[in-house]
Protein backbone atom coordinates (compact mmCIF):
# COMPACT_ATOMS: atom_id res chain seq x y z
CA UNK A 1 0.00 0.00 0.00
CA UNK A 2 1.33 3.50 -0.65
CA UNK A 3 -0.10 7.05 -0.05
CA UNK A 4 -0.68 10.71 -1.70
CA UNK A 5 -0.15 13.33 0.28
CA UNK A 6 -3.18 15.86 -0.25
CA UNK A 7 -4.31 18.97 1.23
CA UNK A 8 -6.30 17.62 3.98
CA UNK A 9 -3.53 14.50 5.09
CA UNK A 10 -2.43 11.60 3.89
CA UNK A 11 -4.83 8.85 1.76
CA UNK A 12 -3.92 5.65 1.16
CA UNK A 13 -3.51 4.27 -2.44
CA UNK A 14 -4.22 0.40 -2.21
CA UNK A 15 -3.44 -0.26 -5.90
CA UNK A 16 -0.30 -0.46 -7.73
CA UNK A 17 0.03 -0.47 -11.74
CA UNK A 18 -1.71 2.26 -13.74
CA UNK A 19 -4.85 -0.21 -15.40
CA UNK A 20 -8.18 1.43 -14.18
CA UNK A 21 -11.21 -1.26 -14.18
CA UNK A 22 -13.81 -0.18 -16.79
CA UNK A 23 -17.59 0.20 -15.46
CA UNK A 24 -20.35 1.66 -17.45
CA UNK A 25 -20.40 5.50 -16.91
CA UNK A 26 -23.85 4.98 -14.65
CA UNK A 27 -21.93 3.50 -11.73
CA UNK A 28 -20.94 7.47 -11.65
CA UNK A 29 -24.14 8.98 -10.53
CA UNK A 30 -25.77 11.34 -13.42
CA UNK A 31 -27.24 14.17 -11.76
CA UNK A 32 -29.72 16.51 -13.53
CA UNK A 33 -29.18 20.06 -13.25
CA UNK A 34 -32.37 21.27 -15.27
CA UNK A 35 -34.42 22.23 -11.90
CA UNK A 36 -31.77 24.70 -10.89
CA UNK A 37 -32.64 26.38 -14.11
CA UNK A 38 -36.69 26.62 -14.32
CA UNK A 39 -37.50 23.46 -11.87
CA UNK A 40 -39.83 23.72 -9.01
CA UNK A 41 -38.62 23.43 -5.39
CA UNK A 42 -39.50 19.67 -4.82
CA UNK A 43 -37.28 19.00 -8.46
CA UNK A 44 -34.44 21.12 -6.60
CA UNK A 45 -34.59 19.09 -3.41
CA UNK A 46 -34.64 16.05 -5.29
CA UNK A 47 -31.17 17.09 -7.29
CA UNK A 48 -29.81 18.02 -4.08
CA UNK A 49 -30.46 14.57 -2.86
CA UNK A 50 -29.01 12.94 -5.24
CA UNK A 51 -26.04 15.01 -5.04
CA UNK A 52 -25.76 14.45 -1.57
CA UNK A 53 -25.45 10.48 -1.94
CA UNK A 54 -23.45 11.15 -4.98
CA UNK A 55 -20.55 13.35 -2.47
CA UNK A 56 -21.10 10.84 -0.24
CA UNK A 57 -20.54 7.77 -1.76
CA UNK A 58 -18.40 8.65 -4.85
CA UNK A 59 -17.16 12.07 -4.63
CA UNK A 60 -17.64 12.37 -8.68
CA UNK A 61 -20.80 12.31 -10.45
CA UNK A 62 -21.82 13.70 -14.18
CA UNK A 63 -23.93 16.55 -14.16
CA UNK A 64 -26.50 17.13 -17.54
CA UNK A 65 -28.55 19.86 -18.16
CA UNK A 66 -26.15 22.28 -17.21
CA UNK A 67 -27.84 25.19 -19.00
CA UNK A 68 -23.61 25.55 -21.13
CA UNK A 69 -24.28 26.47 -25.32
CA UNK A 70 -22.21 23.64 -26.65
CA UNK A 71 -20.91 26.51 -29.01
CA UNK A 72 -18.82 28.15 -26.17
CA UNK A 73 -17.68 24.45 -25.46
CA UNK A 74 -16.52 23.79 -28.60
CA UNK A 75 -14.90 27.39 -29.16
CA UNK A 76 -12.87 26.89 -26.27
CA UNK A 77 -11.68 23.83 -27.37
CA UNK A 78 -10.59 25.23 -30.88
CA UNK A 79 -9.06 27.79 -28.89
CA UNK A 80 -7.11 25.96 -26.70
CA UNK A 81 -5.73 23.67 -29.81
CA UNK A 82 -4.35 27.27 -31.42
CA UNK A 83 -2.46 28.10 -28.05
CA UNK A 84 -0.61 24.51 -27.42
CA UNK A 85 0.03 24.77 -31.00
CA UNK A 86 2.55 27.46 -30.72
CA UNK A 87 5.90 27.42 -30.77
CA UNK A 88 7.45 26.66 -26.99
CA UNK A 89 9.27 30.07 -27.00
CA UNK A 90 5.69 31.74 -28.17
CA UNK A 91 4.34 30.01 -25.06
CA UNK A 92 6.95 30.67 -22.44
CA UNK A 93 6.36 34.19 -23.16
CA UNK A 94 3.53 33.71 -20.65
CA UNK A 95 5.21 31.86 -18.28
CA UNK A 96 3.06 31.50 -14.98
CA UNK A 97 6.55 32.44 -13.02
CA UNK A 98 6.55 35.69 -14.98
CA UNK A 99 2.55 36.28 -13.29
CA UNK A 100 2.11 37.89 -9.89
CA UNK A 101 -1.25 36.49 -9.71
CA UNK A 102 -0.84 32.49 -10.79
CA UNK A 103 -2.23 33.43 -14.37
CA UNK A 104 -0.55 32.11 -17.90
CA UNK A 105 1.35 29.07 -19.00
CA UNK A 106 2.62 26.20 -17.54
CA UNK A 107 5.17 23.98 -19.77
CA UNK A 108 5.12 20.21 -19.56
CA UNK A 109 6.41 18.68 -16.21
CA UNK A 110 5.99 22.02 -14.26
CA UNK A 111 3.15 20.77 -12.16
CA UNK A 112 3.50 17.87 -9.23
CA UNK A 113 0.66 17.16 -8.31
CA UNK A 114 1.58 13.92 -6.07
CA UNK A 115 4.84 15.01 -4.35
CA UNK A 116 5.93 11.47 -4.39
CA UNK A 117 5.94 11.77 -8.37
CA UNK A 118 8.32 13.32 -10.93
CA UNK A 119 6.00 15.34 -12.80
CA UNK A 120 2.86 15.48 -14.73
CA UNK A 121 2.74 15.38 -18.03
CA UNK A 122 0.56 17.62 -19.49
CA UNK A 123 0.86 21.90 -20.28
CA UNK A 124 -1.34 24.14 -19.10
CA UNK A 125 -2.85 27.83 -19.66
CA UNK A 126 -4.55 29.45 -16.44
CA UNK A 127 -6.78 31.84 -16.31
CA UNK A 128 -9.07 33.04 -13.57
CA UNK A 129 -11.33 36.18 -12.86
CA UNK A 130 -10.85 39.24 -14.63
CA UNK A 131 -10.02 41.72 -12.14
CA UNK A 132 -8.38 45.10 -12.78
CA UNK A 133 -5.03 46.02 -11.40
CA UNK A 134 -6.07 49.21 -9.19
CA UNK A 135 -8.80 47.11 -7.61
CA UNK A 136 -8.91 47.53 -3.76
CA UNK A 137 -8.24 43.86 -3.37
CA UNK A 138 -5.02 43.61 -5.57
CA UNK A 139 -3.48 46.80 -3.91
CA UNK A 140 -3.86 44.68 -0.52
CA UNK A 141 -2.02 41.94 -1.69
CA UNK A 142 -4.40 39.19 -2.01
CA UNK A 143 -2.36 37.36 -4.75
CA UNK A 144 -5.19 35.28 -6.12
CA UNK A 145 -6.85 38.50 -7.37
CA UNK A 146 -5.41 40.49 -10.64
CA UNK A 147 -5.61 40.60 -14.29
CA UNK A 148 -5.38 37.82 -16.76
CA UNK A 149 -2.36 37.29 -19.29
CA UNK A 150 -3.16 36.79 -23.14
CA UNK A 151 -1.25 36.09 -26.19
CA UNK A 152 -0.68 39.32 -27.74
CA UNK A 153 -1.09 37.18 -31.58
CA UNK A 154 -4.09 35.06 -30.85
CA UNK A 155 -7.22 36.35 -32.62
CA UNK A 156 -10.34 35.05 -30.52
CA UNK A 157 -8.46 33.11 -28.03
CA UNK A 158 -9.20 35.39 -24.57
CA UNK A 159 -12.39 36.18 -25.67
CA UNK A 160 -13.49 32.41 -26.34
CA UNK A 161 -11.97 31.29 -22.72
CA UNK A 162 -13.28 34.35 -20.95
CA UNK A 163 -16.82 33.24 -22.55
CA UNK A 164 -16.39 30.15 -21.58
CA UNK A 165 -15.36 31.30 -18.28
CA UNK A 166 -18.93 33.50 -17.66
CA UNK A 167 -21.00 30.33 -18.66
CA UNK A 168 -19.43 27.74 -15.80
CA UNK A 169 -19.27 30.14 -13.12
CA UNK A 170 -23.05 30.69 -13.87
CA UNK A 171 -23.41 26.96 -14.27
CA UNK A 172 -20.77 26.61 -10.87
CA UNK A 173 -23.36 28.77 -9.04
CA UNK A 174 -26.59 26.42 -9.39
CA UNK A 175 -24.08 23.55 -8.14
CA UNK A 176 -23.61 26.16 -4.83
CA UNK A 177 -27.07 25.81 -4.37
CA UNK A 178 -27.16 22.27 -4.87
CA UNK A 179 -24.40 21.79 -2.44
CA UNK A 180 -26.54 24.17 0.20
CA UNK A 181 -29.13 21.80 0.28
CA UNK A 182 -27.64 18.66 0.18
CA UNK A 183 -25.77 19.85 3.18
CA UNK A 184 -28.99 21.17 5.12
CA UNK A 185 -28.58 24.85 4.54
CA UNK A 186 -30.32 27.25 2.79
CA UNK A 187 -30.20 26.93 -0.87
CA UNK A 188 -28.85 30.91 -1.31
CA UNK A 189 -26.53 29.86 1.84
CA UNK A 190 -23.14 30.05 -0.90
CA UNK A 191 -24.29 33.52 -2.80
CA UNK A 192 -22.52 36.38 -0.99
CA UNK A 193 -19.37 34.49 -0.73
CA UNK A 194 -19.52 33.54 -4.14
CA UNK A 195 -19.25 37.30 -5.84
CA UNK A 196 -15.31 37.32 -6.44
CA UNK A 197 -14.52 33.87 -6.86
CA UNK A 198 -11.27 32.36 -7.19
CA UNK A 199 -12.70 30.45 -9.84
CA UNK A 200 -9.35 29.07 -11.52
CA UNK A 201 -9.75 28.06 -15.45
CA UNK A 202 -7.23 25.78 -16.91
CA UNK A 203 -7.30 24.58 -20.62
CA UNK A 204 -4.72 21.41 -20.18
CA UNK A 205 -2.79 19.70 -23.47
CA UNK A 206 -2.41 15.63 -22.86
CA UNK A 207 0.60 14.29 -25.37
CA UNK A 208 -0.36 10.60 -25.30
CA UNK A 209 2.18 8.04 -23.36
CA UNK A 210 3.61 5.30 -25.52
CA UNK A 211 5.43 1.76 -24.80
CA UNK A 212 6.27 1.60 -20.62
CA UNK A 213 5.41 4.21 -18.67
CA UNK A 214 7.02 5.35 -15.08
CA UNK A 215 4.36 5.10 -13.19
CA UNK A 216 5.95 8.33 -11.16
CA UNK A 217 5.46 10.46 -14.53
CA UNK A 218 1.49 10.31 -15.91
CA UNK A 219 -0.50 12.93 -17.28
CA UNK A 220 -1.56 14.06 -13.96
CA UNK A 221 -0.46 11.81 -10.87
CA UNK A 222 -2.67 10.75 -8.22
CA UNK A 223 -4.65 13.90 -6.17
CA UNK A 224 -7.54 16.12 -4.79
CA UNK A 225 -8.43 18.92 -5.95
CA UNK A 226 -8.27 22.20 -3.73
CA UNK A 227 -11.28 24.42 -4.22
CA UNK A 228 -15.08 23.45 -3.17
CA UNK A 229 -15.55 21.54 -6.48
CA UNK A 230 -14.14 21.13 -9.87
CA UNK A 231 -16.51 21.35 -13.30
CA UNK A 232 -14.50 19.20 -16.23
CA UNK A 233 -14.72 19.01 -19.57
CA UNK A 234 -13.10 16.56 -21.79
CA UNK A 235 -12.50 15.53 -25.20
CA UNK A 236 -13.58 11.98 -26.46
CA UNK A 237 -10.51 10.61 -25.45
CA UNK A 238 -10.74 8.68 -21.77
CA UNK A 239 -7.67 8.99 -19.68
CA UNK A 240 -9.05 10.22 -15.98
CA UNK A 241 -9.63 7.60 -13.21
CA UNK A 242 -10.60 7.45 -9.59
CA UNK A 243 -10.29 6.04 -6.62
CA UNK A 244 -13.10 3.90 -4.75
CA UNK A 245 -13.76 3.20 -1.11
CA UNK A 246 -12.73 -0.22 -2.18
CA UNK A 247 -9.37 0.95 -3.53
CA UNK A 248 -9.54 0.31 -7.00
CA UNK A 249 -8.65 2.67 -9.85
CA UNK A 250 -12.22 3.49 -11.58
CA UNK A 251 -12.18 4.62 -14.93
CA UNK A 252 -14.43 7.70 -15.38
CA UNK A 253 -15.09 7.57 -19.38
CA UNK A 254 -16.21 11.19 -21.07
CA UNK A 255 -19.77 11.61 -21.27
CA UNK A 256 -21.05 13.60 -24.63
CA UNK A 257 -22.59 16.61 -23.45
CA UNK A 258 -22.26 15.71 -19.59
CA UNK A 259 -19.49 17.58 -17.43
CA UNK A 260 -17.70 15.51 -14.91
CA UNK A 261 -17.96 17.11 -11.45
CA UNK A 262 -16.28 16.10 -8.41
CA UNK A 263 -15.91 17.26 -4.45
CA UNK A 264 -12.58 19.44 -3.60
CA UNK A 265 -10.55 19.52 -0.75
CA UNK A 266 -12.44 22.79 0.74
CA UNK A 267 -15.84 21.27 0.42
CA UNK A 268 -14.38 18.36 2.15
CA UNK A 269 -12.96 20.69 4.62
CA UNK A 270 -16.22 22.61 5.10
CA UNK A 271 -19.02 19.23 5.35
CA UNK A 272 -15.96 17.52 7.77
CA UNK A 273 -15.40 15.06 4.95
CA UNK A 274 -19.17 14.39 4.76
CA UNK A 275 -18.56 14.74 1.19
CA UNK A 276 -14.96 13.58 1.37
CA UNK A 277 -12.88 14.80 -1.67
CA UNK A 278 -12.08 11.63 -4.15
CA UNK A 279 -8.12 11.13 -5.25
CA UNK A 280 -8.14 10.76 -9.11
CA UNK A 281 -5.25 10.75 -11.62
CA UNK A 282 -5.45 11.28 -15.51
CA UNK A 283 -3.22 8.77 -17.83
CA UNK A 284 -3.76 9.22 -22.02
CA UNK A 285 -2.33 5.94 -23.64
CA UNK A 286 -4.95 6.99 -26.93
CA UNK A 287 -2.26 7.32 -29.43
CA UNK A 288 -3.95 10.95 -29.44
CA UNK A 289 -3.24 14.14 -28.06
CA UNK A 290 -5.89 14.85 -25.03
CA UNK A 291 -7.05 18.06 -24.29
CA UNK A 292 -9.62 19.06 -21.10
CA UNK A 293 -11.21 22.22 -19.23
CA UNK A 294 -11.14 21.89 -15.59
CA UNK A 295 -12.87 24.76 -13.71
CA UNK A 296 -12.31 24.92 -9.86
CA UNK A 297 -14.79 26.65 -8.08
CA UNK A 298 -13.56 28.46 -4.83
CA UNK A 299 -15.43 31.14 -3.11
CA UNK A 300 -13.86 34.54 -2.50
CA UNK A 301 -10.44 35.11 -1.11
CA UNK A 302 -11.65 36.36 2.21
CA UNK A 303 -14.33 33.08 2.79
CA UNK A 304 -13.76 31.55 5.99
CA UNK A 305 -13.33 27.88 5.20
CA UNK A 306 -14.55 25.95 8.78
CA UNK A 307 -16.62 23.12 9.56
CA UNK A 308 -20.34 23.82 8.78
CA UNK A 309 -22.87 23.68 12.10
CA UNK A 310 -24.55 20.97 10.37
CA UNK A 311 -21.77 18.58 9.72
CA UNK A 312 -20.92 18.39 13.26
CA UNK A 313 -22.15 16.21 16.59
CA UNK A 314 -20.84 15.40 20.36
CA UNK A 315 -20.14 12.15 17.88
CA UNK A 316 -18.53 13.49 14.83
CA UNK A 317 -16.24 16.98 16.54
CA UNK A 318 -14.79 19.16 13.57
CA UNK A 319 -11.78 17.73 11.83
CA UNK A 320 -9.96 20.48 10.38
CA UNK A 321 -9.05 23.75 11.80
CA UNK A 322 -10.32 27.17 10.20
CA UNK A 323 -9.20 28.90 7.72
CA UNK A 324 -9.62 31.26 4.51
CA UNK A 325 -10.19 30.03 0.98
CA UNK A 326 -7.59 32.28 -0.25
CA UNK A 327 -4.47 31.16 2.41
CA UNK A 328 -5.60 27.54 1.66
CA UNK A 329 -5.58 27.73 -2.01
CA UNK A 330 -2.15 29.30 -1.60
CA UNK A 331 -0.64 26.97 0.62
CA UNK A 332 -1.66 23.69 -2.00
CA UNK A 333 -0.15 25.87 -4.72
CA UNK A 334 3.15 26.56 -2.75
CA UNK A 335 3.29 22.70 -2.81
CA UNK A 336 2.26 21.95 -5.98
CA UNK A 337 4.06 24.36 -8.79
CA UNK A 338 7.95 24.78 -9.22
CA UNK A 339 7.62 28.40 -9.55
CA UNK A 340 6.80 28.63 -6.66
CA UNK A 341 9.21 26.53 -4.39
CA UNK A 342 11.39 28.55 -2.13
CA UNK A 343 14.46 26.58 -3.51
CA UNK A 344 13.56 28.04 -6.94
Amino acid sequence: MSVVDTGNGLRDLWDIGLDATTVPFTQIPVIDFGPFIDGTPAQRRQAADALRHACIHVGFFYAVNHGVPDHVVAATYDAAHRFFDLPLAEKMKLHIGLSTNHRGYVPLLEENTDPSARGDLHEAFDLALEVPAGDPDVLAGKSLYGPNVWPADLPGFAEALQTYYGEVYQFGRRIFRCFALALGLDEMFFEPWIGKPLGQLRVLHYPSQEGEIDERQIGIGAHSDYECFTILSTDDIPALQLLNTAGHWIAAPPVPGAFTVNVGDMMARWSNDLFRSTVHRAINRSGRERYSIPFFFGPDFDTPVEVFPTCVSPDHPAKYPPTTAGRYVLSRFDETFSYRKKDG
